[in-house]
């Protein structure tokens, strides 16, 4: 039997934000800019999650996926994300009171993001102010992008917890594969990006279908 959790990593965009409105505005007025042909907003489910190259790389048409064509847009869709990041962009319902929830329990927050670093920084002080996450870390060179493990396993040295007691919450493949990796417990959010079909195969082992549903762990 597994122990109960005593930490929380959460997975940003997709999981505590819904931001896919404004990521596929951006990526939408970048294509534009470049001559090539948009897409609808849902498809932007599939293309977010692994960072801004891989973003930029999956939402070009296959014939313009050079290093090149791909760094330009990687560049565009960022400057472009810079000007509308909160537009549209809010908290999923029921997040800020499961925080608030989760708090009260003295558990340890954290966010684990493939946003840039200086975007989850932004983005958790706009919509989660006064929540102390103990340490909000997005993409950063010096460490590898989920689905590494590294950044999770970086956390659980930082909590002073081992990974086995620190529970995982993402909405897709790529956090599910994180939690597994660094061997904590994953949980699927399916309020998010993803199916949960696609958080099954890749080896959710709680789905949860409103974000209250997490305070059942803790039971």
């Amino acid at each position: 039997m597994s122990p109960t959790p005593r930490a929380v990593i959460f997975d940003l965009d997709g999981t505590l934000l819904n931001t896919l409105d404004d990521l596929a505005d951006s990526g939408n007025v970048t294509l534009a800019a470049m001559g090539l042909p948009g897409h609808p907003v849902d498809a932007y489910r599939y293309f977010v999650g692994l960072g801004v190259e891989e973003l930029a790389r999956t939402m070009l048409p296959e014939e313009h996926r050079d290093d090149a064509t791909v760094a330009r847009a990687a560049q565009l869709v960022s400057e472009e994300y810079k000007k509308r990041w909160k537009d549209k962009t809010r908290p999923y319902e029921g997040i800020v009171e499961l925080l608030e929830a989760l708090r009260r329990r003295g558990l340890p927050l954290s966010v684990l993001s493939n946003k840039p670093q200086v975007y989850t920084d932004i983005t958790v002080q706009e919509f989660f102010p006064g929540f102390p996450f103990a340490f909000v870390h997005g993409a950063r060179p010096e460490v590898p992008n989920k689905p590494h493990p590294a950044g999770a396993l970086a956390l659980a040295r930082e909590l002073g917890l081992p990974p086995g007691e620190i529970c995982f919450v993402g909405d897709t493949a790529t956090d599910m594969k994180t939690a597994r990796g660094a061997g904590m417990l994953p949980v699927g959010a399916l309020w998010g990006f993803r199916t949960a079909q696609e958080l099954e195969e890749n080896g959710a082992l709680h789905l949860l279908p409103h974000p209250f549903e997490l305070l059942n762990l803790f039971a």
